[in-house]
């Protein structure tokens, strides 16, 4: 394949709640205590090297690139999902390029800052829409990848899988999410919910770390916590969290409750919740019925996956 373009080495490395101590029921919830389209880039839109923007790192010695291979979704802590290449390398969106139609407006000295990525071997990965991936003829005659619509690139300063040093440079270019949009810093929330490509919707807690429930606890009249111990050692309690400071979660019988050690639980739906110390990263479930009582938790409270009583 014909490329005009160097780029980076491509290295893989692959509430305070209120304090409910009745019983659950209560019917009312507790009170709460540009774009420009159609430019030409120039210098300044790209010339981010070494003016520390995004998240900051050596500039990398340039190479090859004509491939994408199979896109994937990884989860970032400060930026949630972005798209990246075969090779875990974070994929860019330029503000002043165009979605529809597409085209690129980064040529020249920006396209070897911001080299673009490929379509030729392109191929949805897991949490991809396939139909969302499309290609743009450039004016090297290349065909460039588009998600959602938006050219695709990579960053020259983007040398480990997971770096997004190119996030916000310039003021115009942004990772781009599984649906071709800018991601962006969310505003973090002690609970608040994820979409998961295999379980669904799930609560998660200000890290992003998946939220689980116990299916040996109680909830009614009042909420149980059987996991004591060594068990807590595995599942973290969840400590109360403001209701205000939530998002996405079912407020009715969201309430705290004293555990038999004095240390306070919050609940969701009067359940108590935890987290698995199992899970390394944001995105990780792996305590997904572990023993065949733990599950993560819906934002209604309900266990995802459990069988059904």
């Amino acid at each position: 394949m014909n490329t005009s373009w160097r780029t980076a080495s491509l290295v893989a490395s692959a509430a305070a709640v209120l304090a409910l101590t009745t019983a659950c029921g209560q019917d009312a919830p507790p009170p709460a205590s540009s774009q420009n389209v159609g430019a030409t880039a120039g210098a300044g839109d790209y010339a981010g090297i070494g003016a520390g923007a995004g998240k900051g790192g050596a500039q990398a010695s340039p190479g090859p690139a004509d491939t994408a291979g199979e896109l994937a979704v990884s989860t970032d802590t400060e930026l949630g999902e972005v798209v990246t290449d075969s090779l875990g390398l974070t994929l860019y969106r330029f503000d002043q390029d165009a979605a529809e139609p597409p085209k690129s407006n980064c040529d020249g000295d920006c396209a070897a800052t911001w080299p673009p990525v490929p379509a030729d071997d392109a191929t949805a990965g897991k949490g991809i829409d396939e139909s969302l991936l499309g290609e743009v003829v450039r004016s090297d005659g290349i065909k460039q990848l588009t998600v959602g619509g938006w050219p695709a690139y990579r960053y020259v300063k983007d040398v480990n899988a997971g770096d997004t040093k190119g996030q916000g440079v310039g003021g115009k270019w942004y990772a781009l999410n599984p649906e071709g949009k800018k991601a962006q810093a969310a505003e973090q929330f002690g609970l608040s919910t994820r979409q998961d490509p295999k379980l669904g919707e799930i609560v998660v807690d200000k890290n992003g770390m998946t939220v689980y429930r116990f299916a040996k606890d109680e909830a009614w009249p009042k909420p149980v916590s059987a996991c004591t111990g060594a068990c807590l050692e595995k599942w973290p309690v969840v400590a109360p969290v403001d209701i205000n400071d939530t998002k996405g979660i079912q407020k009715k019988n969201y309430m705290t409750f004293t555990r038999p050690d004095g240390a306070q639980q919050q609940t969701i739906n009067c359940w108590p919740i935890y987290t698995f110390a199992g899970d390394k990263a944001p995105g990780d479930t792996n305590g997904q019925g572990v023993g065949g009582t733990w599950y993560a938790v819906r934002p209604d409270g309900k266990p995802v996956g459990a069988p059904e009583k």
